[in-house]
């Protein structure tokens, strides 16, 4: 499981939805949960967490897209498997981890040192701890 430090600016709720936005290195983020209970405010110190498997590259992105969180990265390791590929990105103090298929990997290019964009959709964004 990825962990990133954040600090919460924001908090909109209707019903059971509620999106959260988020100040990480310097970089909004925003999460979208239902029937969220966690003890949180504005200013609120959490620990965020997402899945390798629910991490996308994007190298050379240009253009709008609809993922809220879009991080500017740098590769750490790259680790080729027969079918998939383990990509280590840099993202201030946090090390993420995205697993994608070997030929997306292979396809993109992805070496050690190249700077690419982490997308992380706001509704496989998790809180997993308020920090004291």
């Amino acid at each position: 499981m990825n962990h990133i430090i954040a600090t919460v600016t924001a908090i909109e709720s209707m019903e059971e939805l509620t999106i959260v936005t988020f100040e990480a290195e310097g970089q909004t983020m925003r999460m979208m949960g239902l029937g969220l209970t966690l003890p949180i405010v504005v200013g609120s110190p959490v620990t965020l967490a997402a899945k390798a498997s629910n991490i996308a590259l994007a190298k050379e992105l240009k253009g709008m897209l609809s993922t809220s969180n879009q991080l500017d990265s740098l590769i750490e390791s790259v680790k080729m498997g027969k079918m998939l590929c383990s990509v280590k990105v840099r993202f201030g103090e946090a090390l993420l981890e995205s697993i994608t298929t070997r030929a997306s990997a292979l396809r993109m290019d992805l070496k050690v040192g190249d700077v690419v964009t982490t997308l992380i959709k706001a509704s496989e964004l998790s809180i997993v701890k308020v920090n004291a």
